[in-house]
């Protein structure tokens, strides 16, 4: 794989096709190793991508260099909700998850809970899923994708 100037190498070429075709509202789930991807893709049509080995705090960091979240809804990010077997269960990741997106979006980013199987439903309105390589409980997040921020006019060949 070739690399280019500001994309993260962990970013596929197929992951940088997808992302790039997301439009403003559409979704993309990053899953842990646990998650239906392809059973959940394959009803839904969502395209279907393996980023094995590679955990979703990465991946995360490293397209939230690449897109913007949706400011026009309460919570443009989505986890699973901690189901009721695991009442009690610290996540830990979800403060990663925090961390990374107050980071990359410039303040608090509001995160929504959803139940396993309302969650499964969401996740079949996604454009794109990526199926991960993370390990970790409840490693699941859905993105809502923004608006691009304008950029000054500057003719390309000037810059």
């Amino acid at each position: 794989m070739g690399f280019l100037k500001g994309v993260p190498p962990c970013i596929s070429p197929d992951l940088l096709v997808a992302l790039a075709k997301m439009g403003h509202g559409d979704e993309i789930v990053l899953a842990d190793a646990h998650f239906p991807a392809h059973s959940i893709g394959k009803s839904s049509g969502a395209t279907v991508l393996r980023a094995d080995g590679i955990p979703v705090p990465i991946l995360l960091s490293s397209i939230m260099r690449l897109i913007n979240l949706d400011t026009y809804v309460t919570h443009p990010a989505t986890v699973m909700a901690v189901a009721e077997q695991d009442k009690g269960l610290k996540v830990p990741i979800w403060d990663t998850y925090s961390k990374i997106l107050k980071q990359r979006h410039n303040g608090d980013v509001g995160i929504a809970y959803l139940e396993r199987f309302e969650f499964y439903e969401r996740a079949k309105r996604a454009v794109v899923i990526v199926q991960t390589g993370e390990t970790a409980k409840y490693g699941n997040i859905i993105l809502t994708n923004g608006l691009v921020t304008p950029q000054p006019e500057i003719p390309f060949w000037e810059s």
